[in-house]
């Protein structure tokens, strides 16, 4: 039998855990990152995302803030506390599925006070799943194709959308409608490139957002946090005097009026650590975050320096200088694409660039046109000899001539794709500039240019992902595998269109 104070502490105890919020700080124990068992407390990021928190969440995280530690808390709470209420969540990989559920769920469901977790007593305990005695459940997985949930968290989905980009279609057109409108919906990760589904997802949020538009249960909110918000993010006076901040790394700060050089001094120490990924791990702003380190792209430190270098910019046409274009030819419904280089000054000036599928060559002619541009040169790659079936003219090259786009040339072949993006892509590269508005998406196919992810051996392949980004990649190798014998013409032997009674075609000036 209770004392009469234990009885008062019980039904004080009792009373309070009719309180949402109480719960959430002084019911539930975790891990923290040394393994200790700490009570879990909502810190001032996740008070702020419960406050914002909307039926369909999309988040953009930065580390280390316990986002998907307070989902889990939460969608855990309302199982236990709530009938017939069913919660999924899907990790990128079996490990940390396994890891979420047994160091974060389970964890806490186990650490609740023995008489709480008796009336509660999971009836299910399986290495994925709690089903309680109320009739909730609790589930984690990769993967959730079945069953009907109230509450889905879908954990690092941008990595997700990296490596396995047909389970991140899965998820979208499976998982996501396993729950009901006007449930609870989180997906979460931190940016992982401006390609993928979690990416188009993040933009869709994004933009609803600076419409200021009034939401829908079914349109997703957008969530962000900067590093700088995180209050524990900054150095003593002490460890500041004796930091070192770069001079790019300063100026770079410099926009945000409000950093304290606490605030700077940490960040400088942090991006020693980080390099490249910092701005993907820690980013200031949503659109920084795609901008940072993609997981097994080619070209991350590449277009790092040419940032560092303020080679995107504003880069207009000149017409003192000839244009030369590069391709890359596709095929089906694959995606026509084409640099349009100028060489000044002993510079590679990319000032426009297209991409296009499902149209004719009269519609590339008729384009090159419309620009209005001198061109002297036009470079295919090797498969412009490749012959067309049921073409009386034999190959694409000759089919683009027919229209006007000559003088054309062919680049030769390479055997190795790889040593192309290595001996000759990537050096070339960091001394490229490329106008900032009509370069846009071929900047984003550069950065999103990337490895196929190896799903045997859990590594990043030798071979190239084929998708949009590999088109635009690819006319940049047309580009770069000859960009040493790029030279200026000795006479301004250039060409631009002319209508003729037959059509379309060159005209030399």
């Amino acid at each position: 039998m209770k004392s009469t104070d234990e009885q008062t502490a019980y039904l004080a105890l009792k009373a309070k855990l009719s309180n949402r919020d109480w719960r959430l700080n002084n019911l539930y124990f975790i891990k923290d990152k040394a393994g200790k068992k700490i009570l879990f407390k909502l810190n001032w990021a996740q008070q702020d995302f419960l406050s914002e928190f909307w039926y369909f969440n999309v988040l953009l995280k930065a580390r280390q803030l316990g986002f998907t530690t307070l989902i889990l808390i939460l969608y855990l709470d309302e199982c236990l506390f709530n009938s017939n209420r069913a919660a999924g969540v899907i990790a990128h990989t079996k490990i940390d599925a396994e890891d979420l559920f047994d160091n974060k769920v389970k964890f806490a469901f186990d650490n609740l006070p023995e008489w709480l977790r008796n009336e509660l007593a999971a009836d299910t305990d399986s290495a994925k799943k709690l089903v309680f005695r109320n009739g909730s459940s609790f589930t984690v997985g990769t993967s959730l194709r079945s069953g009907t949930y109230q509450m889905l968290l879908i954990s690092e989905y941008g990595k997700v959308s990296a490596k396995y980009p047909e389970k991140a279609k899965e998820i979208k057109t499976g998982a996501l409608n396993t729950v009901e409108v006007g449930q609870k919906i989180v997906v979460e990760s931190t940016a992982e490139g401006k390609t993928g589904e979690f990416f188009d997802l993040c933009e869709l949020a994004r933009k609803l957002k600076e419409q200021k538009k009034q939401l829908t249960r079914m349109d997703p909110k957008f969530h962000f946090y900067a590093w700088f918000k995180n209050p524990e993010y900054k150095l003593t006076d002490e460890e500041t005097e004796n930091t070192v901040v770069p001079k790019d790394t300063l100026e770079y700060l410099s926009k945000f009026k409000h950093l304290t050089k606490n605030q700077i001094a940490w960040y400088a120490a942090k991006e020693a650590v980080m390099c490249d990924d910092m701005r993907r791990e820690y980013p200031s702003t949503a659109e920084e975050a795609f901008e940072g380190s993609l997981e097994g792209a080619y070209y991350t430190k590449q277009m790092s320096i040419v940032r560092a270098n303020h080679g995107i910019t504003n880069c207009p046409y000149d017409p003192r200088f000839p244009v030369r274009t590069f391709w890359d030819l596709g095929g089906g419904h694959d995606q026509f694409s084409i640099l349009f280089h100028q060489l000044i000054n002993n510079k590679h000036r990319f000032i426009n660039y297209h991409e296009s599928n499902d149209n004719g060559w009269d519609f590339y002619a008729k384009l090159l046109q419309s620009f209005g541009y001198n061109y002297f040169e036009h470079f295919f790659p090797h498969d412009g000899v490749q012959r067309i079936v049921g073409k009386s003219i034999t190959t694409t090259l000759e089919l683009a001539q027919q229209v006007g786009i000559r003088p054309a040339r062919i680049v030769t072949r390479t055997n190795d794709v790889q040593a192309d993006i290595r001996n000759k892509c990537k050096p070339i590269l960091i001394n490229c500039e490329f106008d900032e508005q009509n370069c846009a998406l071929l900047i984003q196919r550069l950065d999103g240019y990337r490895r196929k992810w190896d799903k045997i051996n859990s590594l990043w392949s030798d071979e190239a992902f084929h998708d949009d980004n590999s088109h635009g990649a690819d006319s940049f190798r047309t580009f770069a595998v000859i960009a040493d014998s790029i030279i200026l013409p000795e006479k301004k032997k250039v060409v631009s269109f002319s209508k003729e009674p037959s059509g379309v075609s060159y005209m030399g000036i």
